[in-house]
């Protein structure tokens, strides 16, 4: 019979002089996976196959540096100040990411390479919604295998338990605690699988599915944050990342209603029924483009300077 959720005794591997941590591994795999979700839903909805593994060329970058630049403003007396030093802020293999920053600094890449590729943010941003859950989901391993954010003292089955030298002061005592990455990762996953259902359902456009995903995480994070013990910054009763799930949870609401009668225009949604034999193909539309006028004799007709140029950038 289970009486606690025994703690990996490591973290990182080496192989030779090259260190395999589990924090690292779990965020790249964790990438991968929402790719591949997200290529899955974007071609679904019409859109070009291999449009969102060009997108996250940008939004992975931008992902991690937002991360950190979140973690280092929300904590900066663990970097600034006396007996800190600031080359620190560069360390980021020896942890300190803010899920809030890399979904800011992943969605201002994913902004840019929509603006690069001419697809519409929106569209991309619903295509990854759920692959987001399940990939924050995953990447929530690595605090298992580093022993770090767990929650309060509890005496459950499936309490954690974290060794004596990774236990914060005041707790050395308690031996089991909360698994709040567990208790994270299965909210993750069910919220996905509840989004996908709802989609199935209902269409999501517009950023319709990405305000779900914002709902849905941060109604979870807001109660599972209450639990943990990890020394953070407050303001008031609550921790920082309580009131930044309060204000994100409102705003995407927020959208989510503004929105609910919005029918959005998108240039690559597949048609059906009479529509779409009344509407012409794109690849269609190219060839009749690319097809030379003429004049009622046959011949062909001069159209310089009347042709567009290609758009670019």
């Amino acid at each position: 019979m289970l009486e606690y959720i025994p703690s990996p005794s490591q973290g990182v591997w080496h192989l030779g002089p090259l260190p395999l941590r589990a924090y690292a591994l779990g965020i790249i795999i964790g990438a991968l996976v929402a790719i591949w979700i997200g290529e899955r839903r974007y071609q679904a909805r019409g859109g070009r196959a291999g449009l969102i593994g060009d997108i996250a060329i940008w939004a992975i970058p931008f992902g991690i540096v937002g991360a950190r630049i979140y973690h280092v403003v929300t904590d900066p007396e663990l970097y600034f100040g006396e007996g800190r030093q600031v080359i620190d802020v560069l360390f980021i293999w020896k942890g300190g990411l803010g899920i809030w920053g890399a979904v800011l600094g992943g969605a201002l890449g994913a902004y840019i390479g929509c603006r690069r590729y001419g697809a519409s943010f929106s569209k991309v941003a619903d295509a990854l919604a759920p692959g987001l859950l399940v990939a924050q989901a995953i990447g929530r391993l690595g605090n298992y295998f580093n022993q770090e954010l767990f929650g309060k003292p509890t005496d459950l089955p499936w309490g954690l338990e974290i060794s004596p030298e990774n236990r914060p002061p005041g707790y050395t005592q308690f031996e089991t605690f909360h698994p709040t990455f567990l208790y994270e990762l299965l909210w993750n996953l069910a919220a996905a699988a509840l989004i996908i259902a709802i989609d199935r359902k209902v269409r999501l456009t517009g950023g319709r599915a990405f305000a779900l995903y914002a709902m849905f995480y941060t109604a979870g994070r807001g109660w599972i944050e209450s639990l943990r013990i990890d020394t953070v910054n407050h303001i008031g009763p609550f921790r920082l990342n309580v009131w930044t799930s309060i204000i994100v949870f409102l705003l995407a609401l927020a959208y989510f209603v503004a929105t609910r009668n919005r029918v959005p225009h998108d240039p690559d949604a597949v048609t059906s029924g009479a529509d779409a034999e009344a509407t012409p193909h794109r690849d269609e539309v190219d060839a009749i483009d690319d097809v030379e006028p003429t004049d009622d004799d046959g011949d062909a007709v001069r159209t310089d300077g009347d042709r567009r140029p290609p758009i670019s950038g």
